[in-house]
């Protein structure tokens, strides 16, 4: 990971691309199997709630959003309440100009993913993947050539549908090499002289070695054969690049007349890797769009990868946890702990997901002391993860004075960070945690006993949603207060009272 990456990141609001392919739903129902169903040896899933967001090509729309970037997107959907939803999705970001058309008699491709304990149990798909129709096609080619101005790269998201299909990719890839726009295409198939002409392809290992008629995971050097299965797809189908993502063992760029360039995994749990090639391009499209080269370009992409497959579902990669990825090799161990509220939502999913428990206190936390030490300790035995909250300099000030804080929020944070009982430092600048409460909703809340159950901030908020308030016992005779004070005096020459 290299941590001179991160100023490109704010880059990437400048950026703009062109997003066209098979767009679709994803749907994801959530739910607990807890007995087998009598009609069969199946399991029953007892519905919790269900979500939806743009998948395939829409996916790739997500995720350049995400990252801030502008989009373009061409694809088709059908005349049909799917089309209705995928439509209605898209057209509520200012950022994206919709160039969708509509196809009497088609299907909308919708992927239907059932999921107990954030585990897939089965997926149904209801799709379209014949070729376009003639009226179609001639629609779509036009939506693609009108959109090419105000792009700088062209993403292409091939799921097999029949968008790209019947010599629209070649088409499109000779329009946007006259506007001077590269392609970059998330192939599908094993034939990728369709795409000949292409700046980069994005194959996977398996879809490397079916395209390439080559072995990419045998014995040997591993990175050799990806780059000669590479090389070969390049000298071949006309290629100016394969870019192959190799799951834990990261990704290698080949480029014509160029040495491999290999970039290793970030050490990061893998929960689920759906979407994570449509993360990867539109990362590797947004930085070029921004200026980037192509090899900087990589270094974001493998490390927005390695963010994506920490969560659950076709999920995305904001700028501020791309960020915090790429500074995180040069941070120490209870840096690498504050983290936005952003973050520190995705972590707690994380945790619960593992079925542990989190608990929650907050504080000014200026000059640690024992009675700080007390509380952590105790509030840390309550659960299987703590956070604490920590008051920003101004919220500090605000409550205690002008002449507080003493030490910096980010020096109060990092000195909490490096307590074995902590295990997340949340930065907040309001008066109150409320707000992070409210996010992060903590199974038990902990402050110390110079409050009352009803005087927790959160309190309520807590125990209606079935978790604990649990009040700490003091450590009598520390205070952030009376050691400023004591200071004072020893600094002006004055005893301590007796």
């Amino acid at each position: 990971m290299n941590a001179g990456l991160a100023p490109l990141v704010e880059q990437l609001a400048a950026a703009r691309v062109l997003c066209v392919g098979d767009v679709m739903l994803d749907r994801f129902v959530h739910g607990d199997v807890s007995r087998v169903s009598p009609e069969a040896p199946i399991p029953v899933l007892r519905a919790r709630g269900d979500t939806t967001y743009l998948g395939g090509a829409g996916n790739v729309v997500r995720n350049l959003l995400a990252l801030g970037a502008g989009v373009s997107v061409v694809g088709v959907v059908g005349d049909d309440a799917a089309g209705d939803e995928v439509r209605a999705l898209i057209a509520g970001n200012p950022r994206v100009d919709a160039r969708l058309c509509v196809a009497p008699g088609r299907e909308t491709s919708v992927k239907t993913r059932f999921l107990a304990a954030g585990q897939q149990i089965l997926r149904v798909d209801h799709e379209t993947t014949a070729d376009l129709d003639a009226g179609t096609r001639a629609a779509v080619l036009a939506a693609f050539a009108g959109g090419l101005d105000a792009c700088a790269v062209v993403v292409m998201s091939d799921y097999g549908k029949g968008v790209l299909a019947d010599g629209l990719a070649e088409e499109m890839i000779g329009l946007a090499a006259k506007a001077g726009r590269p392609v970059f295409v998330d192939p599908k198939g094993a034939d990728y002289g369709r795409y000949r002409g292409a700046a980069v392809v994005t194959p996977n290992l398996r879809e490397l070695a079916e395209a390439a008629r080559l072995p990419v995971d045998g014995p040997g050097d591993a990175d050799a054969a990806v780059a000669a299965a590479a090389r070969h797809l390049i000298d071949t189908c006309g290629l100016g690049a394969v870019l192959a993502t190799r799951s834990r063992d990261g990704m290698t760029l080949v480029r014509d007349g160029e040495d491999a360039v290999h970039h290793h995994a970030q050490a990061r749990e893998v929960y689920d890797v759906s979407g994570a090639g449509d993360t990867v391009i539109a990362t590797l499209a947004a930085a070029v769009a921004a200026g980037a080269g192509l090899v900087d370009a990589m270094g974001l992409a493998n490390a927005a990868a390695g963010i994506v497959v920490g969560k659950v579902g076709t999920a995305v990669v904001h700028p501020a946890e791309l960020a915090e990825a790429l500074h995180h090799q040069d941070l120490s161990g209870a840096e690498a702990k504050v983290l936005t509220l952003d973050a520190a939502e995705e972590r707690v999913a994380l945790w619960r997901r593992k079925g542990r428990s989190v608990g929650f206190t907050n504080g000014c936390f200026d000059l640690l002391h024992p009675g700080h030490v007390s509380l952590i300790a105790q509030a840390a035995a309550q659960c299987d993860h703590l956070i604490v909250g920590l008051n920003g300099d101004g919220s500090v000030r605000r409550l205690k004075g002008p002449g507080r804080p003493v030490q910096s929020e980010s020096a109060r944070a990092t000195v909490l960070a490096s307590l074995a009982d902590v295990d997340m430092v949340v930065v907040f600048h309001e008066d109150t945690p409320l707000r992070l409460i409210e996010t992060l909703r903590p199974d038990v809340l902990v402050k110390g006993a110079d409050y009352t159950v009803a005087q927790v901030v959160g309190g309520n908020l807590v125990t209606g949603y079935g978790g604990r308030v649990v009040l700490a016992e003091l450590a009598e005779g520390h205070s952030t207060t009376g050691t400023i004070r004591r200071m004072d005096r020893r600094a002006n020459g004055e005893p301590d009272p007796t």
